[in-house]
């Protein structure tokens, strides 16, 4: 099996919200086997522009997971499923997951 990776498109609305949100999701992650790769904002597109409204997000975060049954059990737990709202009240974000 090969390992797992979300990515995270984020558009912060509500920057106190999301501190909340960042403060408790890591332990959710590491709690399902996950870790966070690389977290953070966007500073200068290189190529692609006219494939992906550079707008639309100014963050960006890469989780790995051992597997795509991992990633999705960490999605799809209690713990996880509690932030959504927090998650959500706070930002814009599209969660792609990739297996690699």
């Amino acid at each position: 099996m090969s390992a797992a990776y979300y990515v995270g498109l984020i558009r912060v609305r509500n920057a106190e919200q999301w501190e909340r949100y960042v403060s408790q999701v890591g332990s959710t992650i590491s709690q399902y086997g996950g870790r966070i790769i690389f977290r953070g904002a966007k500073r200068l597109v290189m190529a692609g522009e006219d494939m992906i409204d550079t707008g639309a997000h100014d963050r960006v975060v890469t989780l790995e997971f051992a597997d795509e049954t991992a990633a999705k059990r960490w999605h799809d737990s209690p713990e996880y499923q509690r932030l959504v709202p927090i998650r959500d009240s706070a930002a814009n974000v599209t969660l792609i997951l990739y297996s690699g």
